[in-house]
């Protein structure tokens, strides 16, 4: 298919999503809609329960919905097979954990080389970008320390560069600060304003903490599986480069 640069990166429409526990239905979402267009930073929150990890898994091709209608550069995923589902993944989405999610024992280039592995990239291929990742992410020089013999900053920055490696089309990330303190998370985040500036990477982020929200340049808040508002932030936090003024 091809792509239309100038349709909205991610259209949802009507999105239901309904589980069954028994004979109990849990409403997860409630006739979602919304658009996100390409370079975008969004930021989601919601309290447990509000349908916001829900809305997030069938973003990252997770999961599916009941009903309604989720296109990802106009690609809907409703009838395509497992292997399809991720291969898109794969090629399309790179998915930031609350947990890191590292291989332990394995150095942090090998960590970031994993995708390019089940693209079927060479070796070459493969260490060359896994390096430009992690320079990327302020990791030049520790390319071959295990996660055990790294921070947890830098091993967050390790699973965002992996999440980069593939050049993908959206960056999902998961509470992506919940196991950090707050000068770190801030470290954190700074690297992701950098990388939807600078490199323009859309950017969809899950979290519960309004000053974490305050980076994004747009947030939406869900509440009972429906978005109780959308609005653009016009306060966001921004932290100079060395050398600039504000």
């Amino acid at each position: 298919m091809r792509v239309n640069k100038m349709d909205p990166l991610i259209q949802v429409h009507d999105l239901v999503k309904i589980y069954s526990l028994g004979e109990v239905e849990v409403h997860a979402l409630r006739g979602v809609s919304l658009s996100i267009d390409r370079g975008e930073f969004v930021a989601i929150m919601g309290a447990s329960g509000s349908g916001k990890s829900t809305f997030m898994n069938i973003l990252g091709f997770l999961d599916q919905p009941t009903s309604g209608q989720y296109l990802l550069e106009g690609i809907n995923g409703e009838n395509l097979s497992r292997d399809e589902l991720a291969e898109i993944r794969n090629r399309k989405i790179g998915f930031v954990f609350q947990g890191f999610n590292l291989l332990s024992r394995t150095a942090a280039i090998e960590n970031v080389e994993l995708p390019l592995i089940y693209a079927g990239a060479s070796a070459s291929k493969r260490r060359e970008r896994a390096q430009k990742a992690l320079a990327a992410v302020g990791l030049k020089g520790r390319e071959y320390h295990q996660p055990n013999q790294l921070s947890g900053g830098e091993q967050q920055r390790v699973a965002i560069a992996r999440a980069l490696v593939n050049e993908p089309s959206i960056l999902l990330a998961d509470e992506p600060t919940g196991n950090l303190d707050t000068k770190t998370s801030e470290e954190i985040m700074k690297i992701f304003q950098r990388l939807n500036q600078e490199m323009s990477i859309t950017i969809i982020m899950i979290t519960h903490e309004s000053d974490i929200a305050s980076f994004g340049k747009r947030v939406i808040l869900f509440r009972d599986g429906q978005v109780l508002h959308d609005r653009m932030n016009l306060t966001t936090t921004v932290f100079m480069k060395p050398g600039e003024n504000a």
